[in-house]
């Protein structure tokens, strides 16, 4: 399963894998480093209750490959990992879990860097970092970055911006209909934008919570009962939000029979299967990929490496737009599918910049 890549290219392989057990906290956990050709590996950490040991091997490996390629289109001197701890986060996370964890992060020597992923939060980063150095995306009163899904959901809104100029010739949102699904961490805060665009939003979320605090926030938005109903909403935009494998044949074909020209969110892996966006295309469907458009949140994060300052970790989110805008050209150029096109951009950033570790440097060591 675990082919090494030749050249600094990265592909289904990764270059290393590691299995955590710590049986005094009860702690079971996979850290997934799939390439490090442009520096160390930067992914979150998922705590989820998977069916299986293999089920959250599968993700780890999926989750980690994506990072490879969010970070390289994000311009990012940072290659790709991700975490999974295997349990019920409101019933298994403790302290003494968490710590635990961040003493194999640790043993890792800076090969990966760790940060906020679904189940897990900034009160999270700060235990782990009690632990180990490479964690990123802890609270400010401990020197970090905060919540990511701001900048997450903001790079999220350059994309749909830049997806909107691209289909209907104006960088805006105003006076379309944007389904989001999922209105959680990174959901909420990207229908602030929409309805500040002056975007019609409609949404639904399986949790009533996040329902009633966007309610509370933007009672304009329409409520439909689940993704079902979102999809036969009349949308012009599609913005799958929550867990990935989102876009599957019989999503696309609701999308293709109800006319929607956009689909650009912040989940990731929302492929479900390759093909997928060849079929989107087909129908004529905009797809803006997703690790481009969500990387917002990990170019925050990232920025925490060396001293966080906001402002300059938003206005590097600002440039997806620019970079979406280029994916959609090159696609139409090339006569692929947008998702083709930004796989062929970060693989080809990838494999210049590690070819640079052919170069010796004075004081440092070949290779």
């Amino acid at each position: 399963m675990f082919r090494t890549e030749q050249d600094g290219v990265p592909g289904d392989g990764h270059e290393q894998v590691v299995l955590c057990h710590d049986r005094s906290s009860g702690l079971k956990a996979i850290i997934a480093i799939h390439s490090t050709a442009l520096g160390p590996a930067l992914g979150g950490t998922r705590f989820h209750q998977y069916g299986s040991e293999e089920e959250a091997l599968e993700d780890a490996l999926r989750l980690s490959r994506g990072m490879s390629y969010k970070n390289a289109l994000a311009g990012l001197d940072l290659g790709g990992g991700k975490a999974v701890i295997i349990g019920d986060p409101d019933k298994a996370k403790n302290e003494a879990m968490l710590r635990a964890y961040g003493r194999f992060v640790q043993s890792l020597r800076g090969r990966y860097i760790t940060a906020c992923d679904v189940g897990t939060y900034v009160q999270d980063m700060d235990v782990i970092a009690r632990e180990t150095e490479f964690v990123t995306g802890r609270s400010p009163e401990h020197g970090g970055a905060g919540d990511s899904s701001i900048l997450t959901a903001f790079g999220v809104f350059q994309g749909m911006r830049a997806s909107a100029q691209a289909r209907w010739g104006q960088p805006t949102l105003r006076g379309r209909r944007v389904g989001v699904a999922g209105v959680g961490k990174v959901g909420h805060y990207l229908v602030g934008h929409l309805v500040a665009d002056g975007a019609t939003v409609v949404i639904t979320d399986v949790s009533e919570t996040a329902l009633n605090r966007v309610r509370a926030a933007h009672p304009e938005v329409e409520v439909v009962a689940d993704t079902k109903a979102l999809l036969q909403a009349d949308l012009d935009v599609y913005a799958p939000c929550a867990l990935g494998g989102a876009l599957d044949d019989l999503t696309v074909g609701a999308l293709g029979a109800a006319g929607t020209s956009v689909v650009c969110g912040a989940a990731n892996n929302q492929l479900a299967h390759p093909g997928v966006e060849k079929d989107l295309a087909d129908r004529g469907i905009l797809y803006a990929p997703d690790y481009l458009v969500n990387s917002g949140g990990v170019i925050q994060v990232a920025d925490e490496i060396d001293g966080f300052n906001f402002e300059r970790a938003k206005n590097k989110a600002t440039k997806i737009f620019d970079t979406t805008l280029e994916i959609f050209t090159r696609a139409a150029g090339d006569g692929i599918p947008p998702a083709v096109a930004a796989d062929r951009l970060a693989e080809k950033r990838m494999r210049e910049i590690s070819a640079l570790r052919t170069i010796l440097l004075p004081g440092a060591r070949k290779g």
